[in-house]
């Protein structure tokens, strides 16, 4: 009976794990939308940061990070138990984000694109001044880096538990914390080897075989357009998971994919649900950004009445 009653837990406890690996794996996929962005967002924070401590400031935003997920994945598990009835609403709420904030960056690089680059410049010359406080911009850019992951590991984590909200309250308590762990590992890893690329590249273009100077070249001419790259595709992929949710969200939408697809295989029938996700997610990322626009201009005339 003892042995019996071994196996059977030993059984449960597999099955739980299977259970935990599987949707860990979905929640995993659902929420790479927001990875490309986080991966390009936190390796620009630490731009002007001297080149031996921007590992240290990597490693700082890494345990602002855990730390912002330590509050974010009890707050989910709670309204889990206590008001699933949210777990919709605040999903379709993360996709209109993910959608807004992708448009919002086309927008803001097709409509400011000179004044930007031009700020870049006057960045980079004001750091080069003797005056200028490095310790003091360390911590600013550590804190905003920090509150930028608040509200990327915000999304993640409610669009994890979108993906596990109908399961047992275990299974949700593994994948949320597994999606939580893995991910900043995950992200802060991958900042750290890209914003170190260039030192590499640097060394190797200094040795004496040409060979690894040649690797070392290629090397410094890839990182900028790596952090390009991983910018667009994180954009992309904001507008095609951003759009995935709303349209999963909305039957008449859903419902309206699935006609202009119907019938479709092979990689068209594959591609075109997703692409007609991403259209989806431009949309309303449009829609978004123009009720935002009209919100600022509005409240301040408010504010100047009263």
């Amino acid at each position: 009976m003892a042995g019996g009653s071994l196996f059977l837990l030993l059984d449960d406890i597999a099955s739980v794990l299977d259970d935990v690996a599987t949707m860990t794996k979905v929640a995993t996929k659902k929420t790479a939308g927001v990875l490309g962005d986080d991966l390009a967002l936190n390796a620009q924070q630490v731009t002007g940061v001297r080149a031996d401590r921007e590992i240290a400031v990597v490693w700082a935003v890494a345990k602002g990070s855990l730390l912002n997920k330590a509050i974010l994945v009890p707050a989910a598990l709670a309204i889990s138990v206590f008001a699933p009835w949210l777990i919709a609403p605040l999903l379709m709420l993360g996709g209109a984000f993910l959608c807004f904030e992708g448009f919002e960056k086309l927008a803001h690089k097709f409509l400011h694109g000179k004044e930007e680059a031009g700020h870049r410049s006057e960045v980079v010359r004001a750091l080069a001044a003797p005056e200028v406080d490095l310790v003091a911009l360390e911590k600013d850019k550590i804190k905003g880096a920090v509150r930028t992951d608040f509200i990327l590991s915000a999304e993640i984590i409610v669009i994890a538990l979108g993906v596990v909200g109908g399961m047992p309250f275990g299974t949700q308590v593994a994948v949320l914390i597994s999606i939580a762990v893995m991910m900043t590992i995950g992200v802060y890893g991958l900042v750290a080897g890209i914003v170190k690329l260039d030192d590499a590249g640097l060394l190797l273009s200094r040795m004496g075989n040409a060979v690894a100077r040649g690797i070392g070249a290629a090397v410094l001419w890839l990182a900028p357009w790596l952090l390009r790259a991983l910018s667009v595709l994180g954009t992309a992929a904001m507008f095609l998971v951003g759009g995935g949710i709303l349209s999963h969200g909305l039957p008449p939408v859903h419902h309206l994919i699935e006609t202009l697809t119907a019938g479709m295989t092979g990689l068209t029938g594959a591609l075109l649900p997703t692409l007609l996700d991403g259209v989806v997610g431009m949309v309303v990322g449009a829609l978004v950004l123009v009720v935002v626009g009209l919100g600022k201009r509005l409240l301040p005339r408010r504010a100047a009445t009263h």
